[in-house]
């Protein structure tokens, strides 16, 4: 598993990565307790009434297993192999049948437009591209709405997990930079305009609309992507984060408590990002327990993903590593109902 915390203040060279073997099972503030590693069998208990317990999983690929019990449910996409129906179905039975009371999620391997789809699909997608229309109503109806299912695509929600609890808000955005030829991809020059620009005329008829929301202050948020230099290495150590994403967070006055995405599973982890380091400065992939300095904006980031890969697939005895399994399971975070996103 890649635990890996942050180095604040530092410019990070491959010389600073740490093997898995020296990675800890999670970290603790005073408003939030981050459990990346535990006893799936008897994973840690809900802190109390005054905490919130978010689940954090993504990249299942129609894969299903155990979950932990919490308040709320984050799936930050992926949730099929190929983007099929029969495939996407699985997963959204799975989740209905999850006893948290919340469950947010976003799909980005299928093409739910066709305007999205005609302009980074290949011909090979042509068939589940005309399924789009019966993929969104799986994906997105009143029917998983009342089992607390939100479908999340450039869309602000809030709710509350107690009668006259804490009113949370979290925005899901499925947009990343290119990267596979999947679904809800974007070229590097597109990038600020999928964050907060209009389009131009060309690029507005392309994707069927004249501009796209600004990623707004909210308390959680919800990418498949992550940003730039923040849990996003690759194997072949190139970094796949998006910088115009990292830079949009960073310009923020109340940055998010709670940042969860996936997409690179070989980055998986949770990391402490402090803000006042600057968007050229990621704690990339190197630990450090040092707790931040008082007052710095921070936010927690998690790569979420549950799909191990490669090397990271294999266990120590040999054996393969399911998706969810040691080292993959959901990464659990509680924060506290008073923890309140500091300000500049």
């Amino acid at each position: 598993m890649l635990h890996l915390q942050k180095r604040a203040r530092a410019n990070i060279s491959e010389s600073d990565e740490i093997s898995p073997a020296t990675l800890q099972e999670g970290f603790h503030t005073p408003s939030a307790k981050v459990h990346i590693s535990y006893d799936s069998e008897n994973p840690p208990a809900h802190p109390g009434a005054n905490w919130t317990r978010f689940v954090c999983i993504s990249d299942t690929h129609s894969r299903t297993f155990s979950v932990p019990s919490g308040d709320v449910l984050l799936h930050s996409g992926d949730l099929s192999r190929l983007g099929r129906e029969d495939e996407i179905r699985v997963t959204i039975e799975w989740l209905r049948g999850l006893d948290h009371g919340v469950k947010m999620y976003r799909e980005t391997m299928t093409y739910l437009s066709t305007k999205i789809g005609t302009r980074t699909v290949t011909t090979a997608f042509t068939t589940r591209r005309k399924s789009s229309t019966a993929i969104r109503n799986l994906v997105d109806n009143e029917a998983n709405r009342d089992r607390g299912l939100i479908y999340l695509q450039d869309k602000l929600y809030t709710f509350r997990t107690k009668e006259g609890g804490r009113e949370w808000s979290v925005y899901g955005s499925p947009w990343q930079p290119y990267f596979g030829g999947w679904a809800f991809n974007y070229m590097p020059e597109e990038a600020a305009s999928m964050l907060c620009l209009p389009l131009l005329p060309s690029k507005a008829l392309i994707w069927g609309k004249t501009s796209f929301a600004t990623i707004p202050e909210v308390d959680i948020l919800l990418t498949h992507g992550p940003p730039y230099k923040v849990l996003d290495t690759t194997f072949s150590k190139i970094h796949a984060g998006c910088p115009e994403l990292l830079a949009h967070l960073s310009k923020m006055q109340s940055p998010p408590l709670l940042h969860v995405f996936g997409h690179i599973h070989e980055a998986r982890g949770a990391v402490r990002y402090p803000w006042s380091q600057g968007a050229d400065e990621g704690p990339s992939n190197v630990e450090d327990t040092t707790p931040p300095v008082s007052g710095v904006r921070e936010t927690i980031m998690v790569n979420a993903a549950n799909q191990p890969l490669g090397r990271q697939a294999i266990g120590p005895g040999g054996q393969r590593i399911p998706c969810g399994g040691p080292g993959f399971q959901p990464i659990i975070v509680d924060l506290l109902d008073s923890a309140m996103r500091p300000e500049t």
